[in-house]
């Protein structure tokens, strides 16, 4: 499989991947996120993107909602912290349905005002419920502790403060002052023509008029470590320890990944699972995370566990980031640990809908998309010792932040 990519004279990019599949999906990704708000407009990237189905020049919610689902597909969004995306998957008959819905929500919705107040509600009730959850909660609150006062510190959702002083004008001033035309990708997977999909492109997005800006990022001096502890009230004691990490363009940034696999990915053998959970039975979920940003990135180690076991936890993931601190990885553990990371690349190709993605992304953040044979090849060329010097910069013990919710 081999993608497909032309640029449109607005410069949004097209990268389309043929696939034998009676499912097509497709999507916009917008290079810009909630790492791009100022301070009173917290939250304001994810408001736009729920206010994209809201309404447009020739259509009511209703009508936006029901356009895929009556042919049994799908419209769906997200936002991150530096991006925004809108995607769909339908039968391949209805393709072109899924290209007219996604332009005509991200470029000619019309923001109305009684829609705007009721989506307010609506997104105050979403972060009461994040707020309700502190396994999910303490992620965020923890990118706040470590990115201190920078855009990457401050949650997706806003705050119901900011939320109730959003108006048209705002989401309109935020789409004027982020959405660049040269940082629009529109990606597609699917059994059409590349030839056809450019037509349809074309068709519905080269009228776009062109928007050309450099994207400035906040730039990130680094924190020092600290712990915090917040009584929560919660029946478990939630626990995240870790640190900032290389940003997405760093070279080391592919051996951070295995790392975060080795320690607590999503094998079961991982060493975290198998110390906290199968030999002491401290903890039910334990995972690791790996973050990148373009400015830095965000290493995390997450652990729920009852409060007479929290101290003996945290002891053991200090152990295991010791390990491979001092621990050169031997010449089979390091052979197990490429193959497993490139075993779940593979299966994560097989899924076309994050494949699609997955290249929108690859295009926009790096302008070009590695095969899976590529990045397979880079992941071979990883030496032990590049994991060590990892592992002593990232996890160094006057550097790592723990947050504790009791």
């Amino acid at each position: 499989m081999k993608p497909h990519i032309y640029t449109l004279d607005n410069g949004i990019r097209i990268v389309h991947l043929p696939v034998n599949s009676m499912v097509a999906h497709c999507g916009l990704i917008i290079g810009a996120g909630s790492g791009n708000e100022e301070s009173i407009e917290h939250g304001l990237a994810h408001f736009t993107e729920h206010m994209f189905f809201k309404g447009t020049e020739r259509r009511k919610s209703y009508h936006i909602l029901s356009r895929l689902e009556d042919v049994g597909g799908e419209l769906n969004a997200y936002t991150t912290k530096e991006e925004t995306v809108v995607h769909a998957s339908v039968l391949s008959a209805h393709f072109e349905r899924a290209v007219e819905l996604i332009h005509d929500i991200v470029f000619n919705s019309t923001f109305p005002t009684h829609e705007i107040e009721k989506e307010k509600e609506v997104i105050i009730e979403e972060i009461k419920s994040y707020r309700d959850n502190p396994s999910e909660l303490i992620f965020d609150d923890f990118e706040g502790i470590v990115f201190q006062n920078h855009p990457l510190g401050r949650n997706i959702l806003g705050t119901p403060e900011t939320i109730k002083e959003f108006r048209k004008s705002s989401i309109t001033g935020f789409i004027q002052k982020n959405y660049s035309t040269g940082r629009m990708i529109f990606c597609s997977a699917g059994k059409m023509e590349p030839g056809n999909v450019f037509k349809l492109a074309k068709k519905y997005l080269e009228s776009i008029p062109e928007r050309s800006f450099s994207k400035t990022s906040t730039p990130f001096t680094g924190c020092s470590g600290v712990t915090v502890t917040r009584n929560m009230g919660t029946w478990q004691n939630h626990c995240i320890i870790g640190n900032v990490a290389y940003n997405i363009y760093d070279r080391k940034r592919l051996g951070m990944f295995m790392l975060n696999n080795i320690l607590g990915g999503q094998g079961l053998n991982s060493r975290l699972n198998l110390s906290l959970r199968e030999k002491n039975g401290f903890a039910y979920n334990i995972e690791s995370v790996y973050n990148p940003y373009t400015v830095t990135g965000v290493f995390s180690i997450y652990f729920g566990t009852d409060k007479d076991h929290l101290e003996k936890s945290i002891a053991i993931t200090h152990r295991e980031l010791r390990k491979l601190k001092e621990n050169s990885l031997g010449t089979l553990q390091l052979s197990r640990a490429k193959n497993q990371i490139k075993g779940y690349l593979a299966r994560g190709y097989e899924n076309h809908e994050n494949l699609m993605l997955s290249m929108g992304k690859s295009l926009l953040v790096f302008g070009k998309i590695e095969s899976l044979e590529e990045v397979c090849s880079k992941i071979d060329s990883i030496k032990a010792y590049e994991l060590l010097e990892a592992a002593n910069e990232i996890f160094d013990t006057g550097m790592i932040s723990t947050l504790i919710y009791k």
